[in-house]
């Protein structure tokens, strides 16, 4: 096994460090304070062909892989995570489920400028009152003359009111199967569609420098054209998409815990206490010791369930063991670094500050660790009573 990487890999890894170095860290904290969404730099990720980077040239794309998308996002997350889940939920989970699932004149459509960075897309699946059990959806949608009339709420929904927001893919109830269970669809609502209401941006504790917001359709009406892959297989469908998500997530979390090292490397040989600098005491050696190991083993597993993945193997259990334990080392490097630090870990202004801030919703977003247990749980054939 080599886990060295390949040339292109490795070329690309270089650039969007150089990028994320050069565009993004002198700038990002003061957007991050006026929780600010940052146009002018994905206006510049855009323009290096990020958004495009897993869909194939027939539609714009850069004619790479999962695998590359989430190299970018690791080095994105080094220095800021705003920008670096901007990226993925535009990718991973706004453009992908039309590049999986959709027609070909959906795809003719709608990917070339989701591609470009033009336009962002969102995926709406969480519901107020749903959270980790997606499958509890509330929201509705009935054929109603050649269109599908969609009423219900989606909540904490990334990249769903910008500017350059084109359409959010959303899951809904469609009717009910013999057994009585519930027929779940996925449809494509285009931004500005009547009766399709975004709300004002919520007050986060991090990831301020992030759209996120809470969506209201009150029959609202798109053409039944818009429904996105078979009727009733909109759950199943965005499983799958929760699937990939999580390495990307796995990656993101990865970048954040390798940023903390960095900044701790940086900080330990210029902060001096009783006569010397603090990197040459044991105790902070040893706690940067730990998260470079945490760091490593988290890339390791991405790695291993990025590569399954586009074997075209298995990788359920792959992809959540990454994020358990990516998403565990950015939550566990960040308050070391945060220690570290001291009081100036505590400042918004330092990295490190927003560090901490964004490493919580790494074990909530795309499925809680808890979720990734049951899963992982599962795949080893556990079977039992619920908790």
């Amino acid at each position: 096994m080599d886990h060295r990487l390949a040339p292109e890999y490795e070329d690309l890894r270089k650039a969007v460090e150089q990028f994320a170095h050069d565009a993004v860290a002198p700038v990002i904290g003061e957007y991050y304070e006026r929780c600010e969404f940052p146009y002018d730099i994905i206006a510049q990720m855009a323009g290096m062909g990020l958004f495009g980077l897993p869909f194939p040239e027939t539609h714009e794309g850069m004619g790479g892989d999962y695998f590359a998308l989430c190299l970018a996002l690791e080095e994105l997350a080094r220095v800021d995570s705003s920008v670096a889940i901007t990226l993925e939920a535009g990718v991973s989970l706004g453009a992908m489920p039309i590049h999986r699932f959709g027609t070909e004149e959906q795809k003719r459509q709608w990917l070339p400028k989701l591609c470009r960075g033009e336009m962002l897309g969102a995926f709406g699946l969480t519901e107020p009152d749903g959270g980790s059990d997606a499958g509890a959806t509330r929201t509705t949608a009935r054929l109603e003359g050649g269109e599908w009339v969609v009423n219900g709420t989606k909540a904490f929904i990334t990249n769903s009111g910008t500017e350059i927001t084109g359409l959010v893919t959303v899951t809904a109830v469609t009717g009910r199967r013999e057994e009585g269970k519930k027929e779940i669809s996925t449809l494509i609502v285009p931004a500005g569609t009547p009766g399709f209401t975004v709300s004002e941006k919520y007050s986060k504790v991090g990831w301020s420098a992030s759209d996120t917001r809470e969506l209201t359709f009150s029959d609202c009406r798109v053409p039944e054209a818009n429904l996105l892959g078979r009727r009733g297989r909109g759950y199943a469908q965005f499983l799958s998409i929760l699937d990939e998500g999580r390495i990307a997530i796995a990656a993101l979390s990865v970048g954040l815990a390798q940023g903390c090292i960095d900044e701790c490397l940086r900080y330990v040989d210029r902060r001096e206490a009783f006569g010397r600098t603090i990197g040459t005491y044991q105790a902070i050696q040893f706690k940067i010791a730990d998260m470079e190991a945490r760091t490593h083993a988290a890339r390791l597993a991405y790695y291993h369930a990025a590569a399954k993945m586009l074997c075209g193997e298995p990788f359920k259990k792959e992809a959540a063991i990454a994020k358990l334990i990516s998403t565990d080392a950015a939550m566990a490097n960040a308050r070391e670094a945060t220690q570290i630090f001291g009081g100036y870990g505590f400042m918004n202004e330092s990295p490190v500050g927003r560090f901490y801030r964004d490493a919580k919703i790494l074990e909530i977003g795309e499925g809680t660790s808890e979720v990734q247990r049951m899963l992982i749980a599962r795949e080893l054939g556990l079977r039992g009573t619920a908790s």
